[in-house]
């Protein structure tokens, strides 16, 4: 069975926030227009009077439900302005309907003034289609200017000279789409221009291609009579890249998660690696922001203790911006306090040898000359500074909360590589950036000092990917704390 395609409300997030406040603000406004027209004569402090307070809430959580139940904002972004106007007033119905039966069944309908209550339904549209029309005309204008999703079409010669692929693509008006090229499924084609298209990649280079460049979405195209190409696509699906096939034969394909929607005027079957469900894509996202939050909060306090102990025995900045490897791979800066001195970067080369962590893909040592303080001493033994005492602690961590705000990162994810790192990737390593990176995650909590193998910390992370929901997320949380505790103890 296929699931719903990823247009559905859930991915407009944004949509379900701006109803919930219109929701509130229709609740203030026919409160105070109830008093102002001589309705009401009273006068209460909303939130902290205890009916009020409870139908204010009534109305979150109903209108979250209503959300939910009947895909209330699944294709808004194209929806025209009769068709919003209709979505609109139905939303506003299904809310009062559901907030009347409460009121009338809990036999609490008296104490509430019915002119709020009649009210609220028409406040509501009215700001409701407001708010969503001015929203949709700023998204969509971002959408033109940025563009949100980079997409490689992978095809044969002659799929390309008889389809206008990417334009029938760009029809569909909720997402713009940046085309990052052409491959064909034949040999001896790449840098070839085809019809003014350029190829990218080629039968033999498309694998190197796709670990090497940022690529959200592939979008396959094959003739009617060709066998279905499963082993290109569990390929694909094991790199963590969603791929739209636009014949709809998946027979063959291994258990992925599969979902039949539309890409401009083609119906495609999508493949993911996992297909996180609408509650928990609100859930994370929330964790993250209160996370966020939190976390910058705590690194504002932190900055004003650790930062003059790092200037002090190492003049410079205070914290430390290095360029990683995010979601299917872009590229972003990620935000640490400084627990090195200003040339650790210069002296990684000359280090490498020291590497605890096979083939290079990642970059420990048992004891680093870079961090802050540390000395090796005439007697062979080892004496840490405050570098130390910053990673240690993870306090060097906390800049990424900030990273976690901006939606570069998660708190909980997998660790985001550095450029060299990520340059050194085969196909099955790309999977790791088939989600958000994180602040901790999986193999930071199993042992994070002891995985020496990569391969091993890939298996890990796939685990993750593929098993991954919120109650995941809030166990390796606890652990990570545990670990840290744990570490320090041990000292």
């Amino acid at each position: 069975m296929y699931k719903k395609g990823l247009h559905g409300w859930y991915k407009h997030i944004d949509f379900l926030i701006i109803d919930m406040i219109c929701w509130q603000l229709a609740f203030l406004l026919s409160y105070h227009i109830s008093i102002l027209m001589g309705f009401n004569s009273f006068k209460v402090t909303l939130y902290s009077n205890n009916p009020y307070a409870e139908m204010a809430l009534n109305l979150l959580l109903i209108s979250i439900a209503v959300s939910f139940f009947t895909d209330s904002f699944k294709n808004v972004v194209k929806r025209g302005i009769y068709k919003e106007f209709v979505a609109t007033i139905k939303q506003a119905f299904y809310v009062m309907v559901i907030l009347l039966i409460y009121l009338f069944a809990k036999k609490i309908s008296s104490n509430y003034s019915r002119s709020i209550i009649l009210m609220l339904s028409p406040v509501y549209i009215v700001l409701a289609f407001a708010f969503r029309i001015l929203w949709k005309e700023a998204l969509l204008k971002n959408i033109i200017s940025k563009g949100t999703s980079t997409i490689l079409i992978i095809t044969t010669k002659k799929c390309l000279k008889n389809n206008n692929i990417f334009e029938n693509i760009q029809i569909y008006k909720g997402k713009n789409y940046i085309l990052k090229g052409y491959a064909l499924l034949e040999d001896n084609c790449e840098g070839k221009e085809i019809d003014g298209n350029v190829i990218v990649a080629d039968r033999s280079t498309l694998k190197n291609y796709l670990t090497r460049e940022w690529i959200d979405e592939v979008f396959v195209m094959t003739e009617s009579d060709d066998k279905y190409p499963s082993k290109l696509m569990n390929g694909l699906t094991d790199m963590g890249i969603a791929t739209h096939y636009e014949i709809a034969d998946a027979s063959s394909l291994d258990d992925n998660c599969q979902f039949v929607e539309k890409i401009g005027r083609y119906t495609v079957i999508t493949t993911v690696a996992r297909a996180p469900n609408p509650w928990e894509l609100v859930c994370k996202r929330i964790m993250d922001i209160i996370g966020g939050i939190a976390g910058c909060i705590i690194t504002l306090l932190l900055t004003l203790i650790v930062g003059p102990l790092i200037y002090i025995q190492s003049p410079g900045p205070i914290f430390f911006s290095q360029e990683r490897i995010g979601k299917n791979g872009k590229k972003f800066k990620m935000y640490k306090f400084r627990s090195m001195y200003l040339d650790a970067e210069e002296r990684k080369k000359e280090l490498m040898a020291q590497n605890r962590v096979k083939d290079g893909m990642m970059f420990k040592l048992d004891w680093d000359p870079r961090i802050i303080g540390a000395k090796k001493l005439p007697n062979g033994k080892t004496k840490k500074g405050i570098g130390n005492f910053i990673r240690d602690w993870s306090i060097d961590e906390f800049p990424q909360f900030f990273n976690v705000l901006k939606g570069d990162m998660s708190v909980v994810g997998t660790r985001p590589p550095t450029v060299d790192e990520w340059e050194k990737y085969d196909t099955h390593h790309r999977i790791r950036m088939a989600t958000k990176p994180g602040v901790t995650g999986i193999w930071q909590v199993s042992g994070r000092s002891n995985i020496t193998d990569f391969e091993e910390i890939v298996k890990l992370d796939k685990s993750y990917i593929m098993n991954w929901n919120i109650g995941l997320d809030i166990k390796i949380l606890l652990k990570t704390l545990v670990v840290v505790l744990k570490k320090e103890g041990s000292m």
